[in-house]
């Protein structure tokens, strides 16, 4: 699917602007300069997190989106997200439609030196599926974080070889972590295998399938609130008909987005209830992935009982 998020809605002005007004610095809002070890510029801080895991010390993480706050629906991308992207050696981006302003905006710095890890790429899986739309929240998917965590720790390496064995230790150590969050997935679906879920969008399904859970959720309506289309009455009634019969264990929403449908099926949610386990695109204020991602396990596991 491709879908509506991350739009660059800033103008060449605009960025001409915002980059004569940047400074440096170490936050993630700020871009280093070349004291700060290697230069990585992550689409979301998803990806920031799992990057700054790999390279310690030894890089500077700049993550465009960074807080649950700024809605990667309506995001506008600024002239200090240019300038990092200019300085940028390795860039990480979800790829699939996701993130398309991150090309654009690399391809206006002119920085033709820097790596692209596009993560749709690394997980080797086909965008265009015989059935279905490609999903395209690989962040969901552990499988496809550790391979991109091997190939993190294969650029890291060729750009400092001097701290290879950090960042291979970092990365192993990383996918240990990993390694537990499927063996988390494993448990429920021993304990659930089957259960039925509902979803508002196609976000967190990477994670429930491994979990061994059966989306119930009708294709139509998941695809229209992702796209921010109007839910056909019909596709609406068979939805909410899922909370009343009970078809369902628990409902697992988006909480980044929202509208008349989504409050429907929260609604019914409540009103059956079934337990409703929020969910987000980013990772929350203070969390790193991998807490983040443990956190929602258990979500799902204690919602399920």
């Amino acid at each position: 699917m491709t879908s509506r998020l991350l739009p660059v809605l800033a103008s060449s002005a605009v960025l001409a602007l915002g980059l004569a007004g940047c400074s440096s610095g170490s936050s993630a809002d700020t871009t280093a300069d070349s004291s700060d070890g290697i230069s990585i510029v992550a689409s979301t801080n998803v990806y920031g997190s799992i990057a700054e895991a790999v390279a310690g010390d030894a890089a500077t993480v700049t993550s465009i989106i960074d807080s649950p706050d700024k809605d990667p629906h309506e995001y506008q991308a600024d002239g200090q997200n240019q300038l990092s992207l200019s300085k940028a050696q390795i860039v990480i981006e979800n790829g699939g439609g996701y993130d398309d302003f991150v090309d654009t905006m690399l391809s206006a710095a002119e920085n033709s030196g820097a790596t692209v890890l596009n993560v749709t790429d690394i997980s080797g899986y086909d965008t265009e599926p015989a059935e279905g739309e490609f999903n395209e929240h690989l962040w969901y998917d552990f499988p496809t974080m550790q391979k991109l965590v091997d190939q993190l720790v294969t650029e890291l390496s060729a750009l400092d070889e001097g701290s290879a064995s950090v960042f291979s230790a970092n990365g192993e150590e990383l996918k240990q972590q990993l390694a537990t969050l499927e063996s988390g997935e494993a448990d429920i679906a021993s304990a659930h295998q089957g259960a039925g879920v509902a979803i508002t969008e196609p976000v967190p399904l990477y994670l429930l399938d491994a979990a061994g859970l059966a989306n119930r959720t009708p294709d139509e309506f998941s695809e229209a609130i992702e796209e921010d289309t109007d839910v056909p009455p019909l596709v609406l009634n068979e939805t909410l008909a899922l909370f009343d019969d009970k078809s369902i264990d628990v409902l697992v929403y988006n909480e980044q987005t929202g509208g008349p449908q989504t409050d429907a099926v929260l609604e019914a949610a409540e009103k059956n209830g079934i337990p409703a386990v929020p969910v987000t695109e980013t990772l929350p204020d203070g969390v790193d992935y991998v807490e983040w991602m443990t956190a929602n396990l258990k979500a799902v596991s204690d919602a399920l009982g």
